[in-house]
């Protein structure tokens, strides 16, 4: 193991906040800032009807590229109290991260780190091979829905995400180890449930998933203006 103690992802300097005021489309927002409204990136396709609702606090940065169709990026929201990260991409850097440092032992005993790993007619977020046996298929799933201390996914019924399941556990029968790894994007999950109601088949799938051997993990975040920060693991409840 790593002796690094935490692992993060460092947040743009120059976020400001807004006001979130409408959802034009899954990637497109409206916000206001200092009495002006602007258009922001949304990076993620997640409904987020908890987090993204007019009203509702965010902080924006700048566009990263000049040549950027939207001036600004919608990076956090604030919920119930706490700072939440709305980008869908960050649990993967994050996890990619952690595992290189030798932060993840629940992961650990593997020397071979791919991405966007092909299996069958898809493909999971990573591949872990180089240790004992043929190696590990792992999922990450980012999750933002907190519900008195419940992190819970999805926020909205994921026909992908059941499919990720049924491949995990046809990894699995063949033999691979299988992995979903649910990152919780902000500081109050305090345990993690698949979300029934929203997305009862997600929720059959990943149970029967976990019959055959899946395994199902789950991570919360520290979340600061000035980084997302991967914390310890909480219990999983399916």
């Amino acid at each position: 193991m790593n002796n690094q103690s935490r692992v993060n992802i460092p947040l743009p300097g120059g976020l400001r906040e807004a006001v979130f005021v409408y959802r034009h489309n899954r990637f497109v927002g409206e916000v206001e800032m200092g009495g002006e409204r602007l258009l922001a990136h949304v990076p993620s396709s997640g409904r987020m009807t908890e987090l993204l609702y007019p009203g509702a606090p965010v902080h924006i940065a700048p566009a990263r590229s000049p040549g950027a169709k939207l001036g600004y990026r919608i990076l956090l929201a604030e919920n119930n109290g706490c700072r939440v990260s709305v980008d869908s991409l960050l649990p993967n850097r994050l996890i990619l991260r952690a595992l290189s440092a030798g932060f993840l032992p629940e992961l650990g005993g593997y020397t071979l780190i791919k991405r966007e790993a092909v299996y069958g007619q898809g493909r999971f977020d990573f591949f872990l091979g180089g240790g004992e046996g043929p190696g590990c298929y792992l999922e990450v799933k980012s999750v933002t829905l907190v519900v008195d201390g419940v992190a819970l996914f999805p926020d909205a019924p994921s026909e992908r995400g059941a499919r990720h399941m049924e491949e995990l556990a046809a990894a699995r029968r063949e033999g691979f180890r299988a992995v979903v790894l649910f990152v919780i994007q902000r500081p109050d999950g305090l345990s993690f449930r698949p979300h029934t109601i929203r997305d009862p088949h997600f929720s059959r799938e990943l149970s029967r998933a976990a019959s055959e051997g899946v395994e199902a993990l789950a991570r919360r975040c520290l979340v600061t203006t000035g980084e997302v920060a991967l914390e310890g693991p909480v219990p999983v409840f399916l």
